[in-house]
């Protein structure tokens, strides 16, 4: 027998339909964990809401009518900003708030809702991204002491916001921002590749100023949480997962203070921004599990510069 006659051909990979593997990652994947987290935030932020609406508040008028075409663009509109924030770490509360505001919300009405939304998934996005193998929550890991530290700093920032707010000028306080927004921006941007070591003094200033920047402003805590993160010598994938944690951990802090306030008096507005939040963060955990880390850092980079760059330009031509 010839060597000719003894060479087989390659073996060619058996191509699985893609049907078949989705469903095989729906039944036994992470697919399926993520639609499990899905499911039970969806029905315990919705029934929790709703029981608070109607039977402890009870308000006589409502902000959006509850179910109605208005309610679904709303929640339309979350998801959206939703999926960009915790697919890049940053973006809900920044663009989100704007825009409502635009549509002829007011104030206080927004941002209590906004931080009710924020804090559910918050939460629930950062488990999301610990069943997508992008973040680790284990008892005593790295990524939760990090969370907990932003979170914890969260508070000390946000009091010496609050008092420092009134001493400020609206316009500065904007400037500030986008200043500091945009050089994280150019950072990341420049030494995209490069290896940093890890700090938790970093960490500590960046928690700080983070939560002082959202207490002064109302926003702006994902681009620095985010872009201080790696600079401060955190992956991506887990840093994105660590900025949900710590903004549920931020906004829960907002949250308490609001109803000390009395300022909760309606929950139709927060119902659909959950609604709508919720419902993206299947996609987004599996978005950033399929992303590869270059990639990642260039588009929050890029996102980075874009918000602060968008604060400046709104400080000097609006």
């Amino acid at each position: 027998m010839t060597a000719a006659e003894n060479s087989q051909p390659p073996a060619q990979a058996v191509k699985i339909p893609i049907t078949t593997r989705f469903w095989f990652s729906l039944r036994f994947g992470v697919v399926r964990k993520l639609l499990t987290v899905w499911a039970i935030t969806l029905v315990v932020a919705m029934v929790t809401l709703l029981l608070i609406q109607n039977e402890v508040l009870k308000p006589q008028i409502l902000v959006v009518e509850m179910w109605s075409l208005t309610f679904f663009a709303i929640a339309l509109l979350a998801l959206v900003c939703e999926f960009v924030d915790s697919t890049l770490g940053m973006g809900y509360g920044t663009t989100l708030t704007p825009l409502l505001l635009l549509l002829g919300f007011d104030p206080l009405q927004v941002v209590p809702a906004v931080l009710v939304s924020e804090l559910i998934t918050g939460l629930a996005g950062a488990i999301s991204h610990n069943e997508a193998g992008n973040l680790d929550l284990k008892k005593g890991s790295m990524h939760l002491k990090i969370a907990v530290v932003l979170g914890l700093c969260s508070m000390v920032g946000a009091v010496i916001g609050v008092n420092l707010a009134v001493n400020i000028s609206k316009d500065t306080l904007k400037l500030i921002i986008g200043i500091i927004v945009l050089g994280v921006g150019i950072v990341i941007l420049l030494t995209r590749g490069k290896n940093f070591k890890f700090s938790w003094k970093k960490i500590l200033a960046l928690g700080l100023v983070a939560s002082f920047n959202k207490a002064l402003s109302g926003g702006g805590y994902g681009p620095l949480v985010m872009g201080g993160q790696l600079v401060s010598g955190v992956e991506g994938k887990p840093a994105i997962g660590i900025t949900s944690l710590a903004e549920g951990l931020t906004c829960l802090v907002g949250v308490i203070l609001f109803i000390i306030a009395g300022e909760f008096t309606d929950l139709s507005l927060a119902v659909a921004l959950a609604l709508g939040a919720i419902c993206s963060l299947p996609f987004c955990a599996y978005t950033v599990r399929k992303m590869t880390q270059d990639w990642l850092v260039m588009a929050i980079a890029l996102l980075t510069i874009i918000l602060g760059g968008w604060t400046l330009y709104k400080v000097f031509f609006s």
